[in-house]
């Protein structure tokens, strides 16, 4: 919130911020619920943890980020996503959503990316080794397009960290302070968030607090 104040040119403390926050108008931090574990089908082919949580990159379009979350509708529905974050500004360059967390919809968010960004050959796609990722449609898409798999150790969160602390940020600041009763109104917000709010409003500490587009872009 400094951040957000500071950028309108208005400085306050700390303890100040956290004062009108916290005592004045009832705002309190959202702790990260823990994720339930996705029932997995078999693997075909496991890739090399390329990044060793090495998440730095110099360039855009050149390490993406992969994964998938749950979101679980009013209605009892269960929604989940798939997205993919660029590691130069920590951007959003696809996102989707769907009823199944499947290889189709890890596929159709890859190529939603390639189609907005077209990277050269060579890229790197890191994701964790979920069947998905590991299923030979998925393998034999990312060959034809000159794609570099890599993966993380199993059970690993932190040899994704960029994407955990994206869905931590999407669920905190979008999914549950809302109620969503439909797969419509869910999806129309989530991009909206995304596209909008995410890539080209919320600064991020990794770009010196410039939001993605403001990094990806200067100069």
């Amino acid at each position: 919130m400094r951040i957000f104040l500071k950028r309108q040119e208005i400085s306050l403390s700390k303890t100040t911020v956290h004062k009108y926050m916290n005592q004045i108008l009832g705002l309190h931090a959202r702790i990260m619920r823990k994720k339930p574990a996705y029932v997995h089908g078999t693997k075909n082919k496991i890739f090399p943890n390329l990044l060793k949580q090495d998440f730095h990159c110099t360039e855009p379009n050149r390490i993406w980020c992969t994964d998938f979350t749950y979101i679980r509708m009013r209605n009892g529905k269960m929604r989940y996503n798939c997205s993919i974050l660029d590691l130069y500004d920590r951007s959003i360059v696809a996102t989707l959503n769907s009823d199944y967390i499947n290889t189709e919809l890890a596929k159709a968010t890859l190529e939603k990316a390639l189609m907005e960004e077209k990277p050269e050959k060579g890229l790197i796609l890191h994701s964790d080794q979920g069947c998905q990722f590991t299923s030979w449609g998925f393998i034999n898409y990312c060959e034809s397009r000159g794609i570099c798999q890599s993966m993380s150790k199993a059970g690993c969160p932190y040899d994704n960290a960029p994407m955990e602390r994206f869905y931590n940020t999407l669920k905190n600041e979008l999914i549950y302070p809302n109620h969503f009763y439909d797969a419509a109104s869910l999806d129309e917000a989530l991009n909206r968030y995304v596209y909008v709010w995410y890539n080209h409003v919320r600064p991020h500490s990794y770009n010196d607090w410039k939001t993605p587009f403001e990094a990806r872009y200067a100069g």
